[in-house]
Formats: structure tokens, C-alpha cells, sequence
């Protein structure tokens, strides 16, 4: 049967396609995730106090959101264990783990620059948002971490699967992230603390807003049937802004429906009042876009 042989050929010639183009991203990734980046440690203030090291717990509680991968008690989670998707973990951050490894500068220079104390990249760090931390906020996230009890907990090395490295070339899964952090950039020394438009600006870009709505806020496709929302003016436009606080505080749209799990109301919601009320400012002097236009 002749048919059935060049049926043969077509399947075989299509296995070795999908064989050949993994392995040159797995060549790529595996490039890509040994880079060493020079970017010099700089020192931070790291506060003792209880001021201090409260605005760092509210950091990584509320604009942060670093428990929601830490874990509650920061010791770490492993959030993915199988063959395609790899071994990936987020690693302990208590005195006993990473905090036991890393000097304070070191410790504030992985927050934001994603990198390793070697200079190696981390993997699913967001410091896209982090980047823009604050040296005094960096500080304090410090000071926080190192007042937490130790906890012993450890995770097998990291194994980076098939499907994380493809997705890594073809979409914006963010597992090097060192590669879209601009690692000369000059972050503020400190950030008033108020209910501007600009610090509302500052708290979203920390807390990594463009990470899922996008870098115009327009939202659309995250993933399979999860759309972030879009926030821009004319995507919020007929909210007030005691929908905006119920949706924060209760995930709950203004007809009563309820926002999907994917947004993290539950941690953004710990933002003071003062905090919200700064970011919904800053949301109405976005450019208004169609959805899904990013």
C-alpha cells in the first residue's frame, strides 16, 4: 500500500520535526538558565525595629504577595512535581533557608533582580515587579525575613521539564525571569506612603498587576479559560470606587458575581484603605483600552 507508506514518512517526518525543535529549545533554555549576570550586591538598610519589620510583614503579606508561592509561613512550596512541567518549587525563605545562605544584599539583590547568589537566574520569580522596589521597601522586606522563625524545611533540586521550556520560548511564563528585568535600572531610595495616583502607581507595578492584566492593564488571555480582567477606565469605567473595594476585600463584582480565584483578591485585600483607595486613583488616569488589547 503505497498510501500507507507515505503516511509512514508523513508521521515519521512530523516526529522527527517535533523532536528536532525541542531540542533546540531545550539547547536554548538550558543557555539561557546557566547565564550568569553581573549585577553588583549593593548594601540596604535593613530595619530592626518593630516599624520596620511591620511594613516589611505588610510587604510581603498585601502588595507582595509572596505567601501565595512561600507558603504562610515562607518555608517554601513545591508547586509542581512531574515529568513535562519539571520539579519547581519556591524555595524557604526563613533564617534557616535562603536567609541562612544569603548576606542582606545578596538576599535584597535575588528580590529584585532574580538571580542567585552566584549570579545564576532564578526560576517563577517575579522580580519584573520587584524590580521596581523601593531601596527602603527592599530593606524592610529584609528585616522582615530575617525576624521569622526558622523553619527546616528543604526541597529536592530543581528539574526543569519539556513543557515549562517550551512555554518559556513561545509564550510570557515567566521561568527566567532575569531576562526582562533591567538590571541598570536606579530604583527610588524610598517611596512616600500616601493616597496619590503615583504611589497607587508604585504599589501596582510592585505587586505585579502588568504580570497578568498586562502592560496596558487591558487584560485578556492568562491561560485556558482564565481572561484577567480589564482595568483600564474603560474596562472599570462604571464602577465606583466601592465596587473596586469590594472587589478587593470580597471578590465580588457589582452585580454580586464572584472574581475568579486566579486574581489574588484575598492578599490584595490586605492593603490598607489608604493603599487602595491610591491604586484605584491611579487606575482612572490609566489610557483607557479595548479588552484583551494588553
Amino acid at each position: 500500500m503505497i498510501w500507507l507508506k507515505r503516511l509512514a514518512y508523513a508521521v515519521i517526518g512530523l516526529l522527527l520535526l517535533v523532536v528536532g525543535a525541542i531540542a533546540v529549545i531545550w539547547g536554548i533554555t538550558s543557555v539561557r538558565m546557566d547565564q550568569t549576570y553581573v549585577v553588583r550586591a549593593t548594601a540596604v538598610t535593613v530595619p530592626t525595629d518593630s516599624a520596620g519589620i511591620e511594613r516589611g510583614r505588610h510587604i510581603v503579606a498585601a502588595i507582595g504577595k509572596c505567601t501565595q508561592c512561600h507558603g504562610d509561613d515562607l518555608a517554601g512550596t513545591q508547586f509542581s512535581n512531574d515529568f513535562l512541567f519539571g520539579r519547581l518549587a519556591a524555595p524557604n525563605l526563613t533564617p534557616s533557608g535562603l536567609g541562612k545562605r544569603y548576606d542582606d544584599a545578596t538576599l535584597a539583590r535575588a528580590i529584585r533582580h532574580a538571580i542567585n547568589e552566584r549570579g545564576k537566574p532564578l526560576r517563577v520569580m517575579p522580580s519584573e515587579a520587584f524590580q521596581y522596589l523601593s531601596d527602603d521597601d527592599v530593606g524592610a522586606i529584609v528585616g522582615y525575613l530575617r525576624s521569622l522563625v526558622p523553619v527546616d524545611r528543604q526541597f529536592p533540586p530543581v528539574r526543569v521539564g519539556p513543557l515549562a521550556r517550551v512555554l518559556s520560548m513561545l509564550t510570557n511564563f515567566p521561568l527566567i525571569p532575569a531576562r526582562v528585568v533591567d538590571h541598570d535600572m536606579e530604583p527610588p531610595r524610598s517611596m512616600a506612603e500616601d493616597s496619590t495616583p503615583a504611589y497607587g502607581k508604585y504599589l501596582a507595578d510592585v505587586g505585579g498587576c502588568t504580570g497578568c492584566h498586562g502592560p496596558g492593564l487591558s487584560g485578556g488571555a492568562m491561560g485556558p479559560g482564565k481572561p484577567a480582567s480589564n482595568i483600564t477606565p474603560s474596562g472599570i469605567g462604571t464602577w465606583t470606587e466601592a465596587d473596586f473595594f469590594k472587589a478587593l476585600r470580597q471578590g465580588l463584582r457589582p452585580a454580586g458575581t464572584a472574581i475568579d480565584s486566579a486574581m489574588p483578591w484575598k492578599r490584595v485585600g490586605l492593603m490598607t484603605d489608604s493603599e487602595i483607595h491610591a491604586v484605584w486613583l491611579y487606575l482612572k488616569t490609566v489610557p483607557a483600552k479595548e479588552f484583551g488589547d494588553r
